[in-house]
């Protein structure tokens, strides 16, 4: 696989900073850290990924309470420049001035002097303009280079980006998958008017009874069967495929095991035709009205 044969989307130009791609699939870390999988084989993972093009890292200061931050960090010792680095703050630490100590304490986890992109976890009681206004000055800083947000809909975003450079906002990061298709009602055309990519967590929908009843539904394990790919590669490919023309979706699933980092690069190469796609739509439609914000 050649890295820069991948589908990619880009985050558009700034005043100050130049358009980017990343891939359409990157790395997740939710639960990393916290001893569920041995340290070694998280680190690793991060590692095969970058060598199989997946450059986008996903973390949070919340995961494991900075632990996957850490992980993330040994992982990108002497290939800092390989990654685009993303972290999320907790909203109660999203002040004026916590926001700019916990932002520097991620970096110290990670072990770089900057993050390409920093989140607000999801919304809370610290207003957006003093968020906003500790997210400028870490630009300035240089200690981030984008800002967005995570679990905002579409009334949150409208809010941000009407505050005084909150139009600079590169993203929101919400759950998306085949069986959670609410944002595809309002948040997701908003996003796509004003060329904003959208990054989708849990791609395969978190673990149990969802998760079990996508890839195992008929219509999901008939069209991969056809494709020869696996259930989970085919609702990637579904997240990331091309809408109207483009693609905006930057699905970030996590994996610890070798053939699943694999399997997962190995999902770009999926071509979906629109036969497949409706099929897919068909067994899991979009739902009919506004429904609220899915969040885990």
């Amino acid at each position: 696989m050649n890295p820069t044969s991948l589908p990619r989307v880009p985050f558009p130009t700034t005043v100050d900073l130049p358009a980017v791609e990343v891939p359409t699939i990157g790395q997740g870390t939710w639960y990393m850290g916290e001893g569920l999988a041995p340290h070694r084989s998280e680190v690793r993972a991060l590692q095969q990924g970058l060598e199989l093009g997946l450059s986008l890292i996903d973390t949070a200061e919340m995961y494991g309470n900075g632990g996957a931050e850490r992980v993330v960090g040994e992982a990108l010792a002497g290939r800092r420049d390989q990654a685009f680095l993303v972290s999320k703050v907790y909203p109660w630490n999203a002040g004026r001035d916590n926001a700019i100590e916990a932002c520097e304490r991620s970096l110290k986890r990670l072990d770089t002097d900057y993050l390409d992109l920093y989140l607000l976890h999801w919304p809370g009681s610290i207003p957006l303009d003093e968020t906003l206004e500790a997210f400028l000055r870490l630009q300035e800083q240089g200690k981030i280079r984008r800002f967005g947000v995570s679990n905002f809909d579409v009334d949150d975003m409208a809010s941000l980006c009407g505050l005084p450079g909150g139009d600079a906002c590169a993203t929101d990061q919400v759950l998306y998958h085949l069986g959670s298709r609410g944002i595809e009602l309002q948040l997701r055309p908003w996003m796509r008017e004003r060329g904003m990519p959208l990054m989708a967590y849990c791609p395969l929908a978190q673990g149990g009874r969802l998760r079990d009843e996508l890839m195992s539904h008929p219509e999901v394990l008939e069209v991969a069967a056809e494709l020869g790919i696996t259930p989970a590669q085919l609702l990637l490919a579904w997240v990331i495929r091309e809408y109207e023309g483009r693609r905006d979706v930057i699905a970030i699933p996590k994996a610890v095991q070798r053939e699943h980092v694999e399997q997962n690069a190995k999902a770009l190469e999926v071509h979906l035709s629109e036969e497949a796609i409706a099929r897919l739509d068909a067994a899991f439609p979009a739902p009919e009205g506004k429904v609220s914000l899915d969040i885990v």
